[in-house]
């Protein structure tokens, strides 16, 4: 496909598949979240990981591949804000950030790699989910641009998923074994599970990527710094993480540990935080 299918498909998909309500009251992509109660502390926690990193304040936040701000959670980053700016391709999902957010927010029909704001436009920029629906040879480009429209003082925060890590390859034993013992108990889940998976549309376009790749294209050129957003998949979380096995007191450790290593956890897990934050002019060299 070219580039410019890729980015049809993408729009395609999320107006009339990623982002239309199901019959829980969830959009179709919830499907790629841990929503059990459980998991619930660990991945809010992990969600306030992203304003540590943000500008409190300031006149604009770009939310570059906003969605529809679709967790609560989500809100608080342009809290301290006077207009929160959602682009994304789909329409469908802006329309329901206007509905969330009402007139604190403006709403742009745009590509993330080719932003149609000026420089020095933002003072804090995030962008959740969205760099790894981008081919690889534009993704440092898209980097770029979304630095060159940061004001000086300003951060933006990235959150995507490696194609590879070190820790997948750690825990893949425990997600076998763990997957042993639901079969054990409960013999025709796995089927179930496996039969609804089949059922649900096939997503869209996707590239990851590793540490080492974002390093050499992207740290080489701007003042990036990689920590962790959450270490642990959605499969892992899904198949090992159970309340009969003590699975909120696992995560609390998991968390503690997340935080005193953010960025062997972020080089090394499964969702890395990435921070670029821009010099002050004024700012010694």
């Amino acid at each position: 496909m070219t580039q410019h299918d890729v980015k049809q498909e993408i729009g395609r998909f999320y107006n009339e598949v990623g982002w239309q309500l199901e019959q829980d009251g969830n959009f179709q992509n919830a499907q790629y979240e841990d929503l059990r109660p459980v998991s619930a502390e660990y991945i809010a926690r992990a969600h306030a990981r992203v304003a540590r990193h943000l500008p409190k304040s300031g006149r604009y936040l770009l939310d570059a591949g906003s969605g529809p701000v679709q967790y609560d959670a989500y809100l608080q980053y342009s809290a301290g804000y006077e207009r929160r700016v959602c682009l994304d391709l789909s329409f469908v999902a802006l329309k329901q950030a206007r509905a969330r957010l009402g007139a604190r927010g403006w709403y742009v029909v745009a590509d993330i790699a080719n932003l149609p704001f000026k420089p020095e436009a933002f003072d804090g920029i995030v962008s959740l989910h969205t760099i790894h629906h981008l081919p690889t040879d534009e993704k440092p480009g898209c980097y770029m641009g979304l630095y060159e429209r940061l004001t000086p003082g300003g951060s933006m925060v990235t959150v995507d998923g490696w194609s590879e890590h070190k820790l997948r390859k750690t825990w893949t034993w425990l997600i076998r074994l763990a997957e042993k013992l639901r079969r054990q108990k409960s013999p025709g889940q796995e089927e179930g599970a496996r039969a609804a998976a089949e059922s649900k549309p096939a997503g869209t376009y996707v590239v990851k990527n590793n540490a080492a790749w974002f390093k050499a294209a992207v740290g080489s050129q701007l003042p990036a710094r990689i920590f962790t957003w959450r270490s642990v998949s959605v499969h892992f979380l899904r198949t090992v993480i159970q309340p009969e096995w003590g699975g909120k007191f696992w995560l609390k450790v998991l968390y503690r540990l997340e935080e005193c290593f953010p960025r062997y956890f972020g080089e090394n897990g499964q969702y890395p935080l990435i921070v670029i934050s821009k010099p002050n002019k004024d700012a010694p060299a």
